[in-house]
């Protein structure tokens, strides 16, 4: 699993003094271009080198690298990543690269869609030289030192509880189970999806929570993932990790720089950007397989496993044009004491920088409510669900 050095989630745990064990990709990479790959530009000199660019093209991507960490995005005009694009580049090629690193690193396929701010956020960690990082076994290992830190600063967790309802009558008095229990709770902080917390609150109708679930455009990818005894191509770095600037997919090979697997199979992930979804299934499994022919041929002589998910979101929402002046919590205004996080809640954050960021702010309202109130929740066991 993957986040990127120096946004909101290394700056969440860095604070909270929890490390992200995992390794960074190195600069090495590869870009496929009409069916030929090439090495990934990932450094001035790489530019400077590379067979996909033009002399004209090289001197100007320098210039636009230079351009793009003075941006204040901030400051931006509410135009959209694309429109940006077009005014800013003047070189095809080029065009067709900054698309392809900020939908591999946004999984938005649309950028006349994508609000300019956070598609350039994305690029300026990127070309700062934040690279990203494959976490060591997964999210999993970082969700259980988050719970190990929660319990250690005091934090009861109560599993296996199946919430049926947020009961409220315009203040959170308490969620109910499904097992029938109740608890009387005075802050609520849901971090699922716009469409599952609807559900979960009472009389959600007549709150912003049902303007937010009818506006949020969830974005999905088609996956293939493969186990391998060993990779048929493990000198060549151009083959680890590889965007395709004509085509909406990305090919990462984790373990060859993190623990991604128990027993050293050599795992590779082959994602296809599907945007609001895809109608032909099968045939985006196709294009996979045939997307890891090209940078891993023979590949299926040495599988162990392999699994093809044709339909997982990404992310439950994104800054799109027609979110323009709007913001999705973290308080939910006609409830008190509730409050949402996650990836649709960014605030020209995206992805997982999004949910640390949204969770953070969140807690910080809760927190000023709480000593507003001289430090005293009006009821409540303080546990969390």
């Amino acid at each position: 699993m993957r986040s990127i050095k120096g946004g909101a989630a290394e700056e969440v745990l860095t604070e909270l003094g929890i490390p992200v064990k995992g390794a960074t990709v190195p600069a090495k990479g590869g870009i496929v271009w009409n069916n030929k790959l090439f090495q990934l530009p990932g450094n001035p000199f790489a530019i400077l080198t590379s067979n996909l660019l033009s002399a004209s093209a090289k001197l100007e991507i320098v210039q636009f690298v230079t351009r793009l960490g003075q941006i204040d995005t901030r400051a931006l005009p509410p135009i959209s990543f694309r429109e940006w694009a077009e005014k800013e580049i003047r070189d095809p090629m080029i065009r067709h690269l900054i698309y392809a690193v900020c939908r591999t690193n946004t999984f938005v396929p649309y950028p006349e869609l994508l609000l300019a701010a956070p598609g350039i956020r994305r690029l300026q960690l990127v070309f700062k030289g934040n690279q990203v990082v494959y976490v060591d076994r997964g999210w999993g290992q970082l969700v259980e030192s988050l719970r190990q830190e929660a319990i250690r600063a005091g934090v009861a967790i109560l599993c296996g509880k199946h919430v049926s309802e947020i009961e409220q009558d315009g203040r959170v008095r308490q969620i109910r189970f499904h097992e029938g229990e109740a608890l009387e709770i005075p802050y609520v902080l849901v971090a699922a999806g716009p469409g599952e917390t609807f559900k979960l609150v009472k009389n959600a109708e007549h709150t912003s929570l049902k303007e937010w679930r009818d506006r949020a455009k969830p974005i999905y990818a088609a996956c293939l993932d493969v186990a391998l005894r060993k990779l048929p191509y493990s000198d060549d770095p151009k083959r680890h990790f590889t965007f395709f600037l004509d085509q909406p997919i990305f090919i990462s090979t984790p373990s060859v720089i993190s623990d991604a697997s128990e027993d050293g199979s050599a795992v590779i992930h082959v994602c296809k950007d599907i945007g609001f979804g895809s109608d032909n299934p099968k045939d985006d499994e196709s294009h996979l397989e045939r997307a890891l022919d090209f940078i891993q041929p023979g590949w299926q002589k040495e599988l162990v496993a392999r699994q093809f998910l044709p339909k997982i979101t990404v992310a439950h929402d994104f800054d799109s044009m027609d979110r323009i002046g709007k913001r999705y919590g973290p308080s939910v205004p006609e409830v008190r004491g509730l409050y949402v996080s996650g990836d649709w809640t960014g605030q020209c954050e995206v992805l997982v920088d999004a949910v640390f960021a949204s969770a953070k702010r969140a807690s910080e309202e809760i927190l000023r409510e709480y000593n507003n109130m001289g430090g005293r929740a009006y009821r409540g066991s303080g546990r969390v669900v």
